[in-house]
């Protein structure tokens, strides 16, 4: 990944949190007939990523197989009218803010019904927490449930390197990033407050 000095983001407890915020990774692999991308949750436990697929998913028969996975975080289109600079000199260029982590590492696939119920159970405890009457595992039928376990394989994934880049205008003055932020609150669009909130917690680390 291309990575300029002043977007590279090396903090762990920021690049967990990314991935905590945003687990519906891709994951790149190579196939016999070359890349291949995949899209699927994971949950970060303890450094390792934790996830699940279809039998018939390519991913089940590729233990041991080198991976990227790359977790997208929020953002957006920036206008050069929101740089005060851009009104003193005329300067300015469109952009686009984001925030990225690739973890690279390799596949271990996990056919093992105990381990995947405990994940099923994880997943579906984290995701449901925000609803008023949250589903659990328990409330489907027990044969449901141990099918829909004999159809899938679980996946892990240990951190061998992880990097992030959160480009979020660190190469412009505090007063044009500052208007940045005002511009994406103001706009309001899908995202916008999330990449706001970003680099405004960007603004208070740095």
């Amino acid at each position: 990944m291309y990575m300029p000095k002043h977007f590279e983001e090396t903090r762990t407890e920021a690049l967990h949190e990314l991935i905590r915020t945003y687990p519906f990774a891709t994951v790149v692999t190579h196939a016999t007939g070359g890349l291949t991308a995949n899209h699927l949750p994971f949950e970060l436990v303890d450094g390792v990523l934790h996830g699940h697929v279809a039998r018939g998913n390519e991913l089940a028969q590729q233990d041991g197989a080198e991976v990227l996975l790359v977790f997208q975080g929020p953002d957006g289109y920036i206008s050069p009218n929101w740089y005060p600079s851009k009104h003193e000199t005329g300067r300015e260029v469109p952009t686009w803010n984001y925030a990225v982590v690739h973890v690279h590492g390799r596949l271990r696939v996990i056919d093992d019904a105990a381990w995947l119920r405990r994940l099923l159970e994880t997943l579906t405890d984290h995701h449901e927490a925000g609803q008023p009457q949250p589903w659990k595992i328990t409330d489907a039928p027990d044969d449901h449930i141990e099918k829909s376990l004999r159809a899938i394989v679980g996946l892990e994934v240990a951190v061998e390197r992880i990097e992030g880049k959160f480009k979020l205008n660190q190469n412009h003055p505090a007063r044009n990033r500052a208007g940045v932020i005002a511009g994406l609150r103001q706009r309001d669009g899908d995202g916008d407050a999330e990449l706001a909130a970003l680099m405004a917690q960007q603004e208070q680390a740095s």
